[in-house]
């Protein structure tokens, strides 16, 4: 098995290599299919690695590949850590992201960086395999900063554009904001606990789980501070309020990667630290609270923005940070499982979300404001259909994978007892109707209604290539189907079984999944249940509102959003963050570095030090200079002056005068 780890992991990594390198030289269709070769044999590799930890009683593989190196008592490795955690984020990652790259051959189809785009894919894919597989905190940076690394490369893949340049320097600097936290978190690991290997790790502050630190005079469990400062690296890659304000602005990049990052790879990131440190996290009440309450924040808030967006992507941007903030809230819950679960089933209807929204904007001639779609189910049939697939999972229909795992987790922090879980509850109920209403509110601008589509545009789609639109809906396809049905043969055993005994820790009296087990009779049962949940009447009356304001009577809409005139500007303008970001962070910085630069550098150093200083030379050698006149009367009268003052002083001396 370990020939086959190391295959799935560095398939990709040769991939982007030869299109990166070589990719003029071999031409873009050769490009294109030694990348989706690659990935798909890493993504075939998963699937094998994923049924032989579950069905075929592979043991759990934690063994060091590769030493970097030995400082002190401290080993460097390269090293695989491979359980069902690691088997399932492998199948997700590779899987999706083969998804992504069979579509971005028609996606990018006229593209003049065709073989950097599918090198970039490859290479994130690599990164992202490189972080759930690793086995100690070290490779596990290395892959987190991997896929940071190649997230900025990727929105900014247009990098003629000033949106886009913008976009992925600002991706950057507030990831580099939650690294610290997560670089700070690995650092404290290593000094409390000597190792940065994870076995070693846990075992270590399992032995000593009330050890404490003194930080500015108080005292604090060590298990908290660790907890917080990797969640802080967390809430950076995975989007979390007040870190979240990169994820939309991510949208500048190509659709395809919007769907990778959004879907299956680097927000998901956070989440599965989180729940890989199930064990440390365990012992802090106070982190697992944090945790559970910014969840709840994202998830509400960040869905009520969503409601107010005119872009197609960025109304599902907003979606996936909601989503996000569900996973956190049942990671702070304790139901890391249900977490897990809704990451692997959000990846599937999240990613078709995206790769249709990218059917639809290609079709329009790169269109992507809703105000001037419409009636698009004319054009685009099979598009239609597996969004539609993807936003009834989305919201939570019965039967549908996205229901299984959202209820899951609304059943889950109704049980938790912990600070924080009243807020996070009533925060998920009420995000169901909201998540509800601006998905079936997309749905109707785009699909039904008047058609609104701009001639040139309709004039577009008529004159695509024949096999752009049928190579990016075979994904969709394929991906409406684990949309559907994932969730009903996965919620058993992930949730209920075994599947994550010996991976996920949690602490005794903390197990909220015990109590949502006890009203689970089967998938069949607990779908047909839904109709005496609160949650299923929130999703129905956020469809029946989303179609009465934008089909029935979209006339009301202006007098609406003129008495809730101040909410929607609130809305609009995202409630500040990137105001405050720009004006307050970056233009205060860009405004203290101005007055050093004129007060220190120009005032202080050039003024006064350097040419301040050369002035006064100047001065002193243009004042000496003037005695320097080479008339010899000057010099004998300079010279009976001077003779003159030696007399008085000797005189005065003499005299007593001094």
């Amino acid at each position: 098995m370990k020939s086959v780890y190391v295959l799935a992991v560095f398939a990709p990594l040769v991939g982007a290599i030869i299109a990166g390198l070589m990719g003029r030289r071999i031409g873009r269709s050769a490009s294109a299919a030694i990348t989706v070769g690659a990935v798909g044999l890493s993504a075939a590799l998963s699937l094998w690695v994923l049924y032989q930890h579950v069905w075929g009683g592979a043991p759990v593989f934690n063994e060091a590949l590769y030493r970097w190196g030995t400082l002190g008592g401290l080993i460097v490795e390269i090293g695989f850590l491979v359980d069902r955690l690691t088997a399932l984020m492998m199948v997700v990652v590779t899987t999706v992201s083969l998804a992504v790259h069979v579509y971005t051959i028609g996606y990018m189809h006229d593209d003049d960086g065709y073989e950097r785009f599918f090198s970039y894919i490859n290479l994130f894919t690599f990164a992202m395999l490189m972080l759930v597989m690793a086995n100690n905190f070290l490779q596990l940076f290395f892959g987190w900063e991997a896929v940071g690394l190649v997230s900025y490369l990727l929105i900014g893949f247009w990098y003629r554009k000033e949106t886009a340049i913008f976009a992925n320097l600002k991706a950057f600097l507030v990831n580099r904001v939650g690294d610290f936290g997560f670089l700070l978190g690995i650092a404290a690991i290593l000094y409390f606990y000597g190792s940065l290997d994870y076995a070693e790790v846990f075992q270590a502050a399992a032995a000593d789980p009330e050890a404490t630190m003194s930080i500015l005079g108080t005292e604090a469990l060590v298990a908290t501070v660790v907890a917080v400062l990797l969640f802080i690296g967390a809430m950076g890659k995975s989007a979390q309020v007040p870190l979240h304000v990169w994820l939309p602005d991510s949208m500048e990049g190509p659709t395809p990667i919007s769907a990778l990052i959004h879907a299956a790879t680097m927000v998901t990131a956070g989440i599965f630290l989180v729940a890989r440190m199930s064990p440390v996290f365990e012992m802090s009440e106070a982190a697992l609270s944090l945790v559970l309450v910014l969840g709840a924040i994202t998830a509400l808030f960040m869905g009520l923005v969503g409601l107010v967006q005119t872009d197609i992507k960025r109304v599902i941007a907003y979606s996936t940070l909601s989503q996000l903030g569900y996973m956190f809230v049942a990671l702070g819950a304790s139901a890391y499982a249900a977490g897990v679960f809704h990451l692997m089933t959000h990846a599937f209807f999240k990613a078709l979300l995206f790769l249709g929204a990218g059917a639809i904007i290609v079709a329009l001639h790169h269109e992507q404001d809703m105000r001037r779609m419409g009636n698009l189910r004319r054009y685009l049939p099979i598009t239609h259909i597996t969004m539609l697939l993807a936003t009834l999972a989305l919201v939570g229909t019965p039967f549908f994978s996205g229901y299984y795992s959202k209820d899951a987790i609304i059943e889950a922090v109704n049980y938790a007892d912990r600070a924080g879980a009243g807020f996070a509850y009533v925060a998920v109920l009420l995000g169901v109707f909201i998540t509800s209403l601006y998905s079936f509110r997309l749905y109707f601008l785009v699909f039904w209604g008047e058609d609104r589509v701009d001639p040139h545009a309709r004039e577009h789609m008529q004159h695509l290539p024949r096999y752009v639109l049928p190579v990016m809906q075979w994904p969709l396809i394929v991906l409406a189907v684990p949309s559907v049905v994932i969730g009903y043969f996965t919620m058993g055993p992930m949730l209920f079984g075994d599947f994550f005994e010996g991976v996920i820790h949690v602490a005794p009296g903390n197990d909220v999944l015990v109590n949502v087990a006890g009203h689970f009779d089967g998938p069949t049962a607990f779908a047909l249940a839904a109709v005496t949940h609160l949650a299923f009447w929130l999703a129905l009356a956020g469809a029946i509102t989303a179609w009465y304001f934008y089909i029935r009577r979209p006339d009301l809409l202006p007098a609406i959003n003129q008495r809730l005139g101040l909410v929607v500007r609130v809305l609009e303008r995202k409630y500040g963050f990137d105001d405050l970001y720009n004006v307050g962070f970056a233009g205060g910085g860009r405004s203290l570095g101005r007055a050093l630069w004129r007060i220190g550098d120009q005032g202080l150093i050039d003024g006064l030090i350097v040419n301040g200083s050369a002035r006064t030379v100047g001065r002193v050698a243009g004042l000496i200079r003037g005695f320097q006149s080479g008339y010899l009367f000057h010099y004998a009268f300079v010279m009976i002056i001077g003779l003159l003052v030696l007399l008085t002083i000797f005189v005065a001396n003499w005299r007593g005068w001094f």
